[in-house]
């Protein structure tokens, strides 16, 4: 699930209060706030990422409320209300966010809670929050280190049109991961003055377990749903990830030419120097209902989806591993609301694999087992219907999991009418 803007400043660079901070290095003097914490940073970065700045950067100080206010801006600009208001219903439909919940007011609190500094591509300013309260003073130094690497970033492509992409929530994750994910790598780098998965004790793996418990200490993200945390740690920490390995891979390139194009890429960086691309699902005019809203969840949702359901990450990564390609179509019954998702697989394994993980997480979500024979499995329950559908579409082995209302028709769509396309 998309989030805007980069709602984690202090998500990567809380850890690293514990970290001594390389100040041996030559330090240029800069003007406005912060010159000299950017002066020292600025070469830091441009060595660890092999890329000069081409303007100098520039830095400003916003006070709480005017970061709420651009906050609250941003994130009605960037997620349009009805674009909300059809993800929130995709993902309660999916099991993945409390029926309860209101995600709008959830987000700002969480953006609040987790913003001390942050680069708006529009202005082309690095802003930080000047706030003198206990704990948010103290991570000035790293949260400017971090937004400068997004500074560096915007002077070689542009990071306002990757922000306001539409239709491929996918895709712009796995963009957003490589943008954090080495903001995040470099930025401990430069402050540990190395590469930081061989200086850090514990290696990369340590990195990521404090990342992790340092949000734990943050109430609103430890009050959110299991999806709002792992769509939020997901690109500082497999995006870092991918940065690492990438760097091991192409050493001396940047990590964003060209951008993953999906976080299938991002999960198995050999898939991306394959240049292994997704499926293109396009899915048919609905048979009944009207459209709500329609977007794909990729290989790292999917693998949340099972988890939620499941409770067993083992099985959730497995079964969501060997995705192609998905879409998936919220629709307005008269009985209520309902969805349903198209899934492409590698092989018929891995489809399978997948449905059989679908068909149990079906069996937990209603309290009840399965009904049919062959490629269709129906479970009715709770009032819901979840019919679990496996067939080949164009020659690729296909799942389709649909949901409605109960005494609602399942056939939402025509799969014969499918259309996939590589991308």
């Amino acid at each position: 699930m998309r989030c805007f803007p980069r709602c984690a400043a202090a998500l990567s660079t809380a850890a690293l209060l514990v970290l001594p901070a390389c100040r041996e290095s030559q330090t240029v003097t800069y003007a406005g706030p912060y010159g000299d914490l950017v002066g020292k940073f600025v070469p830091k970065i441009e060595k660890a990422t092999g890329l000069a700045f081409k303007q100098a950067p520039k830095v400003e100080k916003r006070s709480p409320d005017e970061v709420r206010t651009f906050l609250e801006k941003q994130f009605t600009d960037n997620v349009p209300p009805l674009e909300l208001d059809g993800a929130t219903r995709a993902y309660k439909l999916l099991g993945l966010l409390p029926d309860s919940l209101d995600l709008r007011k959830f987000m700002l609190r969480l953006l609040n809670e987790q913003v001390i500094g942050y680069y708006d591509p529009a202005t082309k300013v690095l802003y930080v929050v000047n706030d003198t309260s206990s704990g948010r003073a103290a991570l000035v130094e790293v949260t400017l280190a971090h937004e400068l690497v997004h500074t560096l970033q915007d002077q070689y492509l542009p990071l306002d049109s990757i922000q306001k992409q539409r239709d491929d929530n996918d895709r712009q994750t796995a963009a957003q991961s490589v943008m954090e994910g080495q903001a995040t790598y470099e930025q401990m780098s430069s402050m540990l003055g190395g590469d930081m998965a061989v200086r850090m004790p514990g290696g990369w793996d340590r990195v990521r377990d404090m990342i992790r418990e340092n949000q734990t200490a943050m109430p609103v993200f430890n009050s959110a749903p299991m999806l709002l945390q792992e769509t939020l740690l997901f690109p500082y920490l497999s995006g870092a990830e991918f940065v690492r390995r990438f760097k091991e891979a192409r050493a001396g390139q940047p990590p964003w030419k060209p951008l993953p194009a999906s976080t299938e890429q991002v999960l198995h960086i050999a898939k991306y120097l394959a240049n292994e691309m997704p499926v293109q699902v396009t899915l048919p005019t609905l048979l009944s209902g009207t459209k709500v809203y329609e977007n794909n969840l990729g290989e790292f949702e999917t693998r949340l989806f099972l988890f939620e359901a499941l409770q067993d990450l083992g099985t959730a990564a497995r079964s969501a591993e060997g995705w192609a390609g998905d879409r998936y179509v919220v629709a307005s019954l008269p009985a209520g609301p309902a969805i349903t998702w198209v899934t492409v697989w590698d092989t018929p394994v891995d489809a399978g694999e997948f449905r059989d993980a679908a068909q149990r997480a079906a069996q937990r979500r209603l309290g009840v087992p399965g009904t049919g024979a062959g490629e269709v499995r129906r479970f009715e329950g709770k009032g819901r219907v979840v019919e679990i559908a496996a067939m080949t579409v164009q020659g690729r082995p296909t799942v389709i999991w649909t949901d409605v209302p109960a005494g609602s028709g399942t056939k939402l769509i025509d799969p014969a009418k499918v259309q996939l396309t590589q991308k």
